[in-house]
C-alpha cells in the first residue's frame, strides 16, 4: 500500500484500515528484513507514559492537553503536522491527540467480571484532533473494526530488536 500523503510528509498517515496496515507491515518486513509490527496496547501505553522516565501524566508529555495534544479544543477539526506540541519523556510526539492509533490487540469488552473478545475489532489509543479531552488520555481506549478507516485514524509502528 502507498503510505504517502499528498499534503505534507510531516502529517500522520491516515485512512488506512488495520487490515491494510498488516499488508504494509508484511511488505516492509520483507524489504527491510526487520520485524516491524503494530504495538500492543501495553506497548503503546508504556511508550505514551514515557517508559521508565515517565511521570504518570494524564496525557503523553504532561497534564496540560493544550501543550501536548491536538484535540477538539485547539485543532480546528483537522490533523496537524507531527512534532508541533511538546513530546513526552521518550521524545515521542502526538501520542495524545492528532490521530487515533491502531494497536495489535483485539478489543475486549469487560462487563460483569467477564471478558468478551470482539474478534473483528481492534484497540485504538490516543484520541484525535476531533476528540474531546477525555478521549486523549493515556488510559483511554476505543475500538474499530479492522476493515474500517477514516481521516482521524492512523498508526505508529513498533520494531522488535
Amino acid at each position: 500500500i502507498n503510505i504517502s500523503t499528498t499534503e505534507s510528509l510531516s502529517l500522520p498517515v491516515v485512512s488506512k484500515s488495520w487490515d491494510e496496515i498488516q499488508e504494509f507491515i508484511k511488505k516492509l518486513n520483507a524489504k527491510t528484513r526487520k520485524k516491524y509490527r503494530l504495538p500492543t496496547e501495553i506497548d503503546w501505553e508504556y511508550a505514551a507514559s514515557g517508559g521508565k522516565k515517565g511521570k504518570r501524566n494524564l496525557f503523553s508529555g504532561g497534564d496540560n492537553i493544550f501543550e501536548v495534544a491536538w484535540f477538539n479544543g485547539n485543532s480546528g477539526g483537522k490533523i496537524h503536522e507531527v512534532g508541533k506540541r511538546i513530546p513526552n519523556e521518550l521524545g515521542l510526539y502526538d501520542m495524545s491527540g492528532n490521530v487515533w492509533e491502531w494497536c495489535s490487540d483485539a478489543y475486549q469488552q469487560h462487563r460483569n467480571n467477564a471478558v468478551k473478545n470482539v474478534s473483528d475489532s481492534k484497540v485504538l489509543k490516543g484520541g484525535a484532533a476531533n476528540a474531546q479531552e477525555e478521549f486523549c488520555t493515556i488510559q483511554n481506549r476505543y475500538e474499530k473494526l479492522t476493515s474500517d478507516k477514516d481521516d482521524f485514524t492512523g498508526f505508529r509502528l513498533a520494531l522488535d530488536v
